[in-house]
């Protein structure tokens, strides 16, 4: 009895640190849907078990699916949560009353910010930023493809690139997605780098701005935020 009540601890405690969010859309290396995908995705980096260690940048994981995305284009951004079903993928983002909603462990939200990386993650361009209550899985997080971006066409070295800095806790999040992107002649990188914090060789401690909601939805994107994605005010 004993044994068998120490397994179910050690079960449940894999659980919880597993229990995170990552991009759902665009599919990111090691999300949830390709081969890939153990669930190691949803981890902080510098997470580590026996056999992975999560690692900067796109958490070590291989490249995987590739979605095409073009100048101009607003990307509906979702998010995954370890404790939904298949049917709760297949219905988000859709509010649901409080006492039946799946558990996101959003760790009070905090700053999501979203980039490009036209060199396989070597370099970051910020494209998008939330804050308060993102990641949540119960919406879409509209982030716009700069108009005047250059293409970027070069196999393996194409992403969109989705960072986290937690609130409640102090741990840095980053998934990246393979993209096919298409441009304009002469176009221009944005200036704007991202944040990158608490792991080894960065600044630790540090903390996003987030709503302080730890594991249910919070209010979603604001209007001004959304407002401000979609004229690049970031």
């Amino acid at each position: 009895m004993k044994v068998t009540t120490l397994l179910l601890v050690l079960a449940s405690m894999v659980a919880s640190v597993m229990a995170h969010a990552s991009l759902l859309y665009p599919v990111p290396r090691g999300g949830y849907g390709t081969k890939q995908y153990n669930g190691r995705v949803h981890t902080w980096i510098g997470y580590k078990d026996k056999t992975w260690t999560q690692r900067f940048p796109c958490g070590g994981y291989a490249p995987g699916p590739v979605t095409k995305m073009k100048h101009g284009q607003v990307i509906n951004v979702r998010f995954h949560a370890t404790s939904m079903k298949a049917n709760d993928v297949k219905k988000q983002p859709k509010l649901v009353s409080k006492n039946k909603q799946f558990k996101q462990a959003r760790h009070g939200g905090g700053l999501c910010e979203f980039s490009l990386s036209y060199d396989g993650g070597k370099t970051f361009r910020m494209i998008g930023r939330y804050t308060r209550t993102c990641p949540d899985s119960y919406y879409e997080w509209p982030v716009r493809i700069p108009k005047n971006v250059p293409s970027c066409t070069k196999k393996n070295q194409c992403l969109f690139v989705w960072s986290w800095t937690a609130n409640i806790l102090a741990q840095y999040y980053h998934n990246c997605a393979d993209i096919h992107l298409t441009g304009v002649k002469g176009g221009k990188l944005p200036k704007k780098g991202i944040v990158i914090v608490d792991f080894a060789g960065r600044k630790k401690g540090v903390v996003g701005p987030g709503d302080g909601i730890k594991d249910t939805a919070g209010k979603g994107p604001t209007a001004k935020q959304i407002n401000d994605n979609m004229n690049g005010r970031y």
